[in-house]
């Protein structure tokens, strides 16, 4: 993800209100790998900004998001989006019992298509979620 100033300068760019809220939001976002949902992200911003919207959230996340500096990941667990800081083409980690996701490398995973391979489809993204216990719900005698 672009640092603050550089999302600032975006939004900026693109006839976007730059707002405190909206910077508040991509500081929250800017190092984090933890692909937070947007409540997750709201409640960590109103500890900092209280009166802080949930709409503004949910609409700068929207705002990053077409404008490729986010990406959507759900996961078949609880159907939640989740925001990724990591555009780049890459997989994930998701731990069934504590929910953190993390992310994998595409070479880690042997599997690929081509965007030219298509079976009909235009491929517009790929994404492999693979599924298990991190190594700190492993730890714990309920596994």
């Amino acid at each position: 993800m672009r640092s603050v100033d550089e999302l600032v300068q975006l939004f900026r760019n693109k006839g976007l209100r730059m707002t405190p809220q909206r910077r508040l939001i991509f500081t929250l976002l800017a190092d984090d790998t933890s692909h937070p949902t947007a409540d997750e992200l709201y409640r960590r911003a109103i500890e900092i900004m209280p009166d802080l919207s949930r709409m503004t959230v949910y609409s700068t996340l929207a705002e990053l998001v077409s404008l490729g500096e986010l990406t959507e990941t759900e996961t078949d667990l609880d159907r939640s989006v989740r925001y990724d800081t990591n555009v780049g083409i890459h997989h994930h980690l998701l731990c069934v019992r504590c929910r953190a996701l993390v992310d994998l490398p595409d070479e880690k995973v042997g599997v690929s298509i081509s965007t030219t391979e298509d079976l009909g489809y235009q491929i517009l993204r790929q994404q492999v979620t693979l599924y298990g216990y991190c190594p700190r719900c492993q730890q714990t005698p309920d596994v």
